[in-house]
């Protein structure tokens, strides 16, 4: 895969780079990025989620290597640094991607590097030519990089969709993967770290919220782009679905969270859902607060519907004709002027039958007296 023309000039670099520095046995091209460093993950207590299923975009150029996707750690628990094309950092050299490993019961990360050959990466099947076995991606024609379109077909969604979601070996539900002997030997090799075009990228990854998995839940809105950096565009690929999740790594995760003994000093993510359930019975407590609430507009309402509907428009005027007496007790005039004028018909009426009763009683007697006289004469 090879060629022995690239195995001599890698030859020539290391003599070149020893005669310059005697005390260095590091290649003179490992130099140019060895310094580059981001920090490695710390060991994990709850495993890295399922890779999301996503397309490879088309490299921007010629010479460009695809650099996967995976799951990353920082403060804010996992985040997704998306794939995408870079450019080596010398000839003859390949990527071999980092990967999660289950190690003392937690996840351990092993950091990616630049080398003569692909090493081990976990069994970790993360699509673009890393099938999980080996490397099929492309290789070195003399100075030139070509890629392997029979593998990483920009036109075939079916060849470079990731579909075995796994995102880390050994442990409850990874890859059973095992290096071999090939790549045992590749990790003896002189590596080169990142360059710095990847080192921005991972950078910009771990600073947007919206990589999280906290917050894309597996499924980010970029998953790939064609060059480092690059998260916004045409050329930007976003997450087809969420990777499913294995029932066995999701009980592992559960007891450790529910048990944090298990995590044995190991990082845990910053859980949100037990803060907010905290939170809520204190969102209980305000809901004593509506019934003051609406016992305020309860006593508004009244005092707002006789001043500004009745009184003044009513009341008003007649209290400025009685301003001096009846504005001290304006229910009494009110209740008495309405009384007076009932008693007047009562007052009538007696007065009609009072002199039907006087002169019954006076004509009367007056009959009577002559006819008792007349009586008597005879």
């Amino acid at each position: 895969m090879h060629s022995t023309k690239g195995l001599l000039v890698l030859g020539c670099v290391l003599a070149m780079g020893t005669a310059l520095s005697p005390l260095s046995a590091t290649p003179a091209w490992a130099q140019l990025s060895i310094n580059i460093d981001i920090g490695t993950p710390p060991p994990v207590a709850v495993s890295p989620p399922p890779l999301p299923v996503y397309v490879v975009p088309a490299p921007p150029d010629m010479d460009y290597v695809w650099m996967p996707g995976y799951w990353s750690w920082n403060d804010y628990g996992y985040y997704w640094v998306p794939g995408t094309w870079v450019q080596p950092p010398a000839e003859q050299v390949y990527w071999t991607p980092g990967y999660w490993g289950w190690s003392n019961e937690v996840f351990v990360w092993h950091e990616g590097y630049w080398g003569p050959h692909v090493g081990f990466y976990g069994g970790v099947n993360y699509g673009g030519g890393y099938n999980g076995g080996g490397f099929e991606g492309g290789s070195w024609d003399h100075d030139h990089y070509v890629v392997n379109r029979t593998v990483v077909n920009v036109t075939n969604i079916t060849n470079i969709t990731n579909n075995n979601t796994a995102s880390f070996n050994g442990g409850p539900g990874g890859t059973n993967a095992a290096p071999t002997p090939q790549q045992r030997a590749a990790e003896h090799e002189h590596h080169v770290r990142m360059s710095a075009d990847q080192v921005k990228h991972i950078k910009s990854a771990a600073q947007n919220p919206d990589l999280r998995e906290a917050a894309n839940h597996g499924r980010p809105s970029v998953a790939a782009t064609s060059k480092p950096g690059e998260f916004k565009g045409q050329n930007v690929v976003a997450a087809r679905e969420a990777g499913p999740r294995n029932p066995v790594t999701e009980k592992h995760d559960e007891n450790v969270r529910s048990n944090p003994s298990l995590a044995k000093g190991a990082a845990m993510p910053k859980e949100a859902a037990p803060q907010r359930e905290a939170a809520r019975p204190e969102a209980v407590k305000p809901e004593a607060q509506p019934h003051p609430v609406p016992a305020e507009p309860a006593h508004a309402e009244p005092r707002q519907e006789p001043i500004e509907k009745v009184a003044p428009e009513k009341i008003a005027p007649e209290a400025e004709h009685k301003n001096p007496v009846e504005e001290r007790a304006h229910p009494a005039p009110e209740a008495r002027p309405q009384p007076e004028e009932r008693p007047h018909p009562e007052a009538a009426r007696p007065e009609e039958h009072r002199p039907e009763t006087e002169h019954a009683p006076e004509r009367k007697p007056e009959e009577e007296k002559p006819k008792e006289e007349e009586r008597k004469a005879e």
